[in-house]
């Protein structure tokens, strides 16, 4: 593995400087075949740039459409051929209110000012008020990441775990043992319901949603439930995701009939299929772990092997799509015999002569991209890697960014549709432990009226990065937010919170989707 070939992790010492906060955000253009520059770590003080690196142009879908609709150019190309279409009212399932954009950027706006922390009780105590945390200080917002989510009610549970190893554990261990975990925990990260919660075995506190996962499968992890060596629990390999059960996956997540997990099934077999897909050894090492995907990131060739390394994002993209492909469910969408993933047919797209098959399939790689934006944060703070090129990512097409479109009236559901899928809801709703209050459309995840409002979030949280940054006066700025950091100070929480003024039993997206466990 050339410079970067990996240690021994048990005979170096850590070095203060991974615990510091670092990210790269990359303030270019959103284009696909240009070199992409990206600034410094925020905070970190290292240099305040770095060289330009060429970044690999998508393939060529005249040529390969499969590669081209798993590269991560097509999520936004093709997305904004459906925002172009909503921009001229014309889409198949709504109808879109441009007027609303600048209310739904103040929102947003809004939120991040706002933006709450947790402060120590006493200090709460004394002064019953809540400081403004981001507001004129934006360059400390973190990128969105699962992250954050393991340091729900202000407990900085990754900095424990990191302390909690002995220092002879070295910088490159202690991020592939994060990446273990981090890839675990995304993974199980789908829509947990309405009913479900997590009770913390640790703290007693319990916890819902994306929280109560990420805290979920970081006990698991710290049980020892995904390593199949008895004297390092704190990691994940392939020989221990391969005996993932439903049972053992449904104990751990305190599954039950009263406390029920969508998908839990779907879960399960995304860990097993995990399994076999880390037998790839060039990407997983020959212990099989997610982590020892940094190894092979660190000695790519295109990997600048400087003081500090810069991985193009491509790069990290190739090895999450190939490394993990054989994951999704062969029901996926297929071209040549090949799966596509989380991509679907959408009727916005051409349908006539001479349009090819890929034409009308929109990819989005949800679980990927979020991957993508979790793992890169570890790697970041741990290791000081920058990832040029990373604003090739996109925002993620899911229902609290979605939500937060239709709860503002950018967007609204045609009413045909929303006939269709409030009968589908009551008629979902006579099924045992299934919701039956603050009735909303109910559709399947490949339903059309999904897969476009999935694809015209893509579009439209590009439009609401313009047009925050304008209003906080960032735009232009070496200051200006980056998507990464608006999804995790403002979209992903506008979105919830509207959700919950807007629906307050239930707290659901103003749609609902049947999920397997394995997209949302």
């Amino acid at each position: 593995m050339g410079l970067f070939k990996r240690k021994d992790s048990r005979n170096s010492v850590q070095s203060e400087r991974d615990e510091q906060e670092s990210f790269v955000s990359v303030n270019s253009a959103r284009t696909s075949n240009v070199s992409l520059k990206s600034p410094g770590y925020k905070g970190s003080g290292l240099p305040a740039s770095i060289p330009e690196m060429p970044i690999a142009s998508p393939p060529d879908p005249a040529l390969d459409p499969a590669a081209y609709l798993r590269s991560i150019h097509a999520v936004r190309e093709r997305a904004n051929i459906v925002l172009a279409r909503a921009k001229r009212n014309q889409l198949n399932h709504f109808d879109v209110d441009l007027s609303k954009l600048k209310a739904t950027a103040s929102y947003v706006v809004s939120i991040i000012k706002v933006f709450k922390f947790q402060k120590h009780k006493s200090e709460l105590m004394k002064t019953n008020t809540y400081k403004r945390d981001y507001e004129r200080n934006y360059e400390n917002i973190p990128p969105h990441g699962r992250w954050q989510h393991f340091d729900v009610g202000g407990r900085p549970r990754i900095n424990q775990l990191l302390q909690s190893w002995p220092s002879s554990i070295d910088a490159q261990e202690r991020t592939r043992r994060l990446i273990d975990l981090f890839v675990v925990s995304v993974l199980l990260d789908a829509g947990a319901g309405t009913k479900w919660s997590y009770r913390s075995k640790e703290s007693g506190k319990v916890y819902s949603r994306s929280e109560g996962l990420a805290v979920a499968s970081l006990e698991m992890f710290k049980s020892g439930l995904f390593s199949s060596d008895p004297t390092e629990p704190c990691q994940v390999d392939g020989a221990a995701l391969k005996n993932i059960t439903v049972d053992k996956l449904a104990k751990g997540m305190q599954h039950t009939d009263q406390n029920s997990l969508a998908g839990i099934e779907g879960r399960a077999g995304l860990l097993v299929r995990l399994s076999e897909a880390l037998n790839n050894q060039d990407f997983f090492g020959v212990d099989a772990r997610p982590g020892n995907m940094l190894d092979f990131l660190l000695g790519h060739p295109s990997t600048l092997a400087s003081s500090v390394p810069i991985v193009p994002i491509t790069t990290l993209w190739t090895v999450l799509m190939d490394g993990f492909s054989s994951i999704w469910p062969p029901s996926r969408t297929q071209i040549d015999g090949v799966s596509i993933g989380d991509a679907w047919d959408c009727s916005d797209l051409p349908d006539s002569p001479p349009a090819q098959p890929w034409e009308r399939i929109i990819p989005f790689h949800k679980l990927t991209q979020w991957l993508c934006y979790s793992i890169m944060v570890p790697m970041s703070k741990l290791m000081h890697i920058h990832f040029a090129g990373s604003d090739l990512l996109t925002g993620l097409p899911e229902y609290r960014n979605g939500g937060l479109l239709i709860d503002m009236g950018l967007l609204s559901l045609k009413a045909d549709d929303m006939e269709r899928g409030v009968q589908a809801f009551k008629e979902n709703a006579q099924i045992k432990g299934q919701p039956n209050m603050e009735v909303v459309p109910l559709f399947s995840t490949d339903d059309d009226v999904i897969v476009e409002w999935r694809a015209v979030t893509v579009g439209f949280l590009d439009e609401l990065l313009d047009e925050v940054n304008i209003q906080l006066g960032l735009a232009g700025s070496e200051d200006q937010l980056s998507l990464a950091q608006m999804l995790e100070a403002g979209s992903w929480k506008g979105g919830r919170e509207i959700a919950e003024v807007s629906r307050p039993n239930t707290k659901e997206p103003p749609i609902m989707i049947r999920s397997d466990g394995t997209v949302f």
